[in-house]
This record gives C-alpha cells, structure tokens and sequence, in this order.
C-alpha cells in the first residue's frame, strides 16, 4: 500500500463522513502531540457547513475556540441551517467531544456576483524561490527540543512555508510585529472551491499567532502558553492552495495575555484573495522554583 503524502493525509481528514442530515464527523491524525490542531477545526467546520449549502460560495465565516479538542477521538459537527436568503445563506456549526462544546463557527454564503473592486498592493518581498523551506531550515535547531517535540517537527509538512525573515525559534531576538511567508500545499489539491477554501483555513492557523511574540524576542518554545482563541477569515477572490501565496501577516497589539493579529493572504501575481484576523493567549507560564 501507497504511504500517503502529508497534504493528502489532510485531504482525508477534511473528507467528512456524514452520519446523518447536518451532522457530520470529522478525524483527527494518530500522531498529535497533545491537542487537536485548530487550523483542522476550522477546515472540518468550513467543510461541514458548505456541504450544506448549494450554489453559493463561503465569503466569511468567524469561529470561536472554546475547548482543546481531543485527538483520540472523533469530533461530531453539527450544522444549523440558520437562513437561506435571496443571495445570502446563513450556517452555524457546532463541534463537539465528550459532550460539550469544544469551537463553533458561523458561516456566511454568497452567491457570486461582479461590483465594484479595490483592494490593498501586496508587500513587495522577494520571490519564494529566492527563500529556503522553513521546516527543513530549522530542523538543525532541534537538539534542544523535547522527545516528543522533536519527532513532530521532524514529520513532513501538508502546507511548505517560506519566511522572509527566519529567525531562530530556540533565540529570537525583537523585531517589528509584521511578517511576510510564502505558502503552498506540499501537493496537488483538487480543484473544488470548498476543499480549496478550507484547505486554506487550515493554513490560516500555522504561522499567525506566532506575530504577536515577535516583538517580545519569544516563540511558542519560550516558556509561553499558547491558543487560538477566536478566528475570522474572508475570501474575496478564487485560489489554488498548491500554487504560492504570500501570508503578510502584523500584530497591532499585545495586552490582557492575548495576541491580535491580521493577516492578507495574496496569490503571487499580487491579488488579495483572503483576510484573516485572531485573537490567542499568549500567556508567560511563570518561572518554577528550583529550591
């Protein structure tokens, strides 16, 4: 049998089996560390609430993180047919484990229409060809790394990134709170607006975050507690997840123990093809005494 790629293994888990009328369930990989990776929720419940809806593309959706979702089991999606309008249709998705509410999102479809347009240029940064793979560049920063943490940096990666600037994770030094990464899944992705759109749902999550520490010179291995808290993105124009996107990415405030951030995802000719904006924790675990 054919070992699967890792975007295919993504592929798989965004195929929900539906177990009865807007209700659907989703998988998680074996190999999570800890937590089900948020970017997964987003992409299961994009997919959940669009397989209930026909003719109309998502323009938006905003979800919330409320619990950490549980790798070893499965994640139920139910989906509330809110309203289905003259041009708009409305979904509210609910996921669930163990019987609570672990994230919800609403939804918003439209169907396609021209008007006016205008939008923000895109960063001048240099080309991705010009830039290396963050994943392989920075797996000689691993020796430091716990076990376990050290195994899943070392597996490949469905979404390759390339960063304008690659600072070291393990000795950050501040910097300004923007960050420009060029993005593509690592394989071919089937030309279906919905696996398009939550595939880069599921990117969405990887690198923003991690803005709101760039000027504090800390990374997610700095002694920092980490989580998405909320998310909303907006698609403005069509894509192709497998050809490169640059991420430009800024934090304009940091405060109360959360990161703001936003994001403009642009395809490489220079068009904006997606928002995105999240709040997450970013808490400073304290120091354990030694005595």
């Amino acid at each position: 049998m054919t070992k699967r790629t890792a975007i295919e293994e993504v592929l798989d888990l965004l195929d929900l089996e539906k177990i009865e009328e807007n209700i659907f369930r989703g998988q998680s990989p074996e190999d999570r560390m800890q937590r089900v990776f948020g970017g997964q929720v987003l992409g299961q419940a994009l997919v959940a609430a669009s397989r209930t809806v026909e003719g109309r593309v998502c323009h938006s959706f905003h979800a919330y993180f409320l619990r950490a979702g549980d790798p070893k089991i499965p994640i139920l999606y139910e989906v509330d047919r809110a309203r289905d309008g003259g041009s708009f249709t409305s979904r509210r998705v609910i996921a669930i484990q163990h019987g609570k509410q672990i994230f919800n999102m609403s939804a918003s479809f439209q169907a396609i229409e021209k008007g006016l347009e205008h939008q923000f240029e895109m960063p001048k940064v240099p080309d991705p060809a010009s830039l290396v793979d963050e994943h392989e560049a920075r797996k000689k920063w691993m020796e430091n790394m716990p076990e376990d943490a050290k195994a899943w940096m070392s597996k490949p990666r469905p979404i390759e990134m390339r960063p304008v600037i690659l600072d070291n994770w393990m000795n950050r030094a501040p910097r300004e709170p923007f960050d420009n990464v060029w993005m593509r899944a690592t394989g071919p992705v089937p030309d279906d607006v919905i696996v398009q759109q939550s595939v880069l749902a599921y990117a969405s999550d990887m690198s923003l975050l991690d803005t709101a520490l760039l000027p504090h010179g800390r990374s997610w291995q700095s002694n920092i507690q980490m989580a998405s808290l909320d998310h909303a993105m907006w698609f403005h124009h069509p894509f192709k997840v497998d050809d490169w996107m640059l991420y430009a990415q800024d934090s304009p405030s940091g405060s109360g123990g959360r990161g703001f951030n936003r994001g403009a995802i642009y395809t490489r000719d220079g068009k904006l093809v997606a928002s995105v904006v999240q709040e997450g924790l970013m808490r400073v675990r304290e120091e354990k005494s030694k005595n």
